[in-house]
């Protein structure tokens, strides 16, 4: 820094930490709104919500554990179905349990064995309507 030597240097130098003070008065307002806004319930749960939903693997993980749920209730009802008898709901609930875990655990492999068995079905009726031809 400069000495000033002269009153002229004096009021210059104290009308630049005067702009300089007003500058980073306006950058502090201005940072304090963001930090408020940032605290609001509604914005953390937004900003929550779009981190969640970005994150491939998370929806790959709910898409997995939600297959694997459903098949396994899918499979309790044809197996138990209507019955009043306690050991098949028993062997029912064992049943969807282990279909559950097995499902949620391996989504991809089930998905790709899904696939290969329509492309399956659909390739015989190819085949068989091109030999009829």
């Amino acid at each position: 820094m400069q000495t000033i030597t002269s009153s002229a240097g004096l009021k210059n130098a104290i009308q630049l930490l005067e702009v300089e003070k007003a500058i980073n008065e306006q950058l502090l307002k201005e940072q304090f709104y963001v930090a408020i806004e940032s605290i609001k319930p509604f914005n953390i749960l937004k900003s929550t919500f779009k981190e969640i939903s970005s994150s491939s693997s998370f929806i790959d993980n709910v898409l997995g554990t939600t297959m694997g749920l459903a098949t396994g209730y899918f499979t309790k009802k044809i197996f138990v179905g209507l019955s009043g008898n306690l050991i098949r709901k028993a062997l029912g609930a064992i049943m969807q349990l282990g279909v559950t875990n097995i499902v949620a655990q391996h989504p991809d492999t089930i998905i790709s064995f899904g696939r290969s068995v329509i492309q399956h079905f659909f390739r015989k009726k190819e085949t068989n309507s091109k030999s009829s031809d």
